[in-house]
């Protein structure tokens, strides 16, 4: 097979992002398989060949075509440049997500019994959500690119939306039940795979993941769509905070973060801003972990960081965090270098000169102000220990990053 390496990178790619890619030829036609068994559950009897056999194996090179069928589903398929005709089908995914009156709409046209409907609903649960600038097709585009060597491609738009109806029957019972089953079994999965993905700090992987989650994946209990999202959004809160603290985040941490994301998910107006806030909560308990991981630390060391980081502008020296532990000075300071690589003294620092860095950046505080935040109140000597850090003094950093 032409361009194999870069076939088998796009279905990983694609797999990644929880969408199939299929590779077919005159000897193996669509199957039952391709749209994830929507019409043999709603037991549709009509040829798959009728979608897609003839159409499918007329594919011209340098053309991606683009079909959009009954069910409101769309699908990418071309032609691949190889010697035996091979074929490439990508899908199914929704460009929107269709309403509650849509789909009910939709299956008056085509003939849907109301009995199935529930049975319709559950089954977009399980497929993705492309828009146009979705990273998925955006990586179809360059494979295109890539091994038609070109970048004038065709794009052929096909509309199935057909308005006559279909031969369906009423059908219920343990299938229905099997079906559902399934759809929660991927939905479990995909949330399995994004707390582990949280927990070890993998913040591309957690993005990739959000980035291919269909919404109907969550289940309407309510008619308001908003409220629906907000629901999740309290769960996946909660999800991903329990994940950060198995990757050792501690949780004098996770509280604010995980309270600041509740407001935020109460307060969200729409659905897209809910569904870019969820992707917002999956990076921000990604990069908790990534600071504050402490897990591979003695219990004593974890919450003598702990008390460092919470109270930056209080008194840190080696005699008053001991005494706070109740252990002896030179005990706790051979520990925590033994432990971390570096002196109490020099971890202190090293956090304060960040929050100074932070404050310079972000506000128009005083350098004496910001000393006072980082526990130095003498600003010559933190102006020293700053320049030390950095390699330039407090005002001379400003200056450079505001760009004046």
């Amino acid at each position: 097979m032409l361009h194999e390496a870069e076939l088998q990178f796009l279905k990983k790619s694609l797999n990644r992002c929880h969408i199939q890619t299929l590779f077919l030829d005159k000897s193996t036609p669509p199957t039952v398989c391709f749209d994830f068994g929507l019409r043999q559950l709603l037991g549709i009897t009509e040829p798959l060949s009728r979608l897609f056999g003839d159409l499918l194996f007329s594919a011209q090179p340098c053309t991606i075509y683009k079909l959009t069928d009954s069910f409101l589903c769309s699908y990418l398929y071309l032609r691949l440049p190889d010697e035996q005709p091979l074929f490439l089908l990508v899908g199914p995914y929704l460009e929107t997500e269709p309403t509650h009156q849509q789909l009910l709409e939709q299956a008056e046209r085509i003939g849907i019994p109301p009995q199935n409907i529930r049975r319709l609903e559950t089954y977009y649960s399980g497929i993705p959500l492309l828009q146009e600038d979705h990273a998925a097709l955006v990586m179809l585009n360059v494979f295109c690119e890539t091994v038609w060597g070109n970048d004038t491609f065709s794009v052929v738009e096909i509309d199935h939306r057909r308005s006559e109806p279909l031969s369906i029957p009423t059908r219920g019972g343990a299938e229905s039940t099997l079906h559902n089953m399934q759809i929660l079994e991927t939905r479990y999965a995909y949330e399995n795979e994004l707390i582990q993905a949280v927990t070890q700090g993998l913040t591309h992987k957690a993005e990739l993941l959000f980035g291919g989650f269909p919404e109907r994946a969550i289940e309407a209990r309510l008619p308001d769509r908003v409220r629906n999202l907000k629901n999740y959004g309290v769960i996946m809160n909660t999800l991903l905070r329990k994940a950060a603290e198995a990757g050792g985040v501690h949780p004098i941490y996770l509280d604010e973060t995980s309270n600041d994301f509740a407001r935020r998910i109460e307060q969200a107006p729409t659905a897209q801003s809910l569904r870019e806030l969820m992707g917002t909560m999956a990076r921000s308990y990604c990069r908790l972990v990534k600071r504050h991981a402490i897990k591979h630390y003695s219990p004593l060391i974890q919450r003598v960081i702990v008390c460092i980081d919470t109270d930056l502008a209080g008194d840190l020296s080696l005699n008053t965090l001991a005494t706070m532990q109740n252990i002896n000075p030179s005990y706790l300071s051979a520990l925590f270098r033994r432990e971390t690589g570096q002196t109490l003294t020099e971890h202190v620092n090293e956090k304060r000169i960040r929050l100074a860095v932070q404050l310079l950046r972000s506000t128009r505080l005083q350098v004496q102000t910001i000393a006072q935040h980082c526990g130095i109140p003498d600003v010559n000597y933190f102006s020293k220990l700053f320049k030390k850090h950095t390699g330039k003094t407090p005002r001379a950093y400003r200056q450079t990053t505001s760009g004046s």
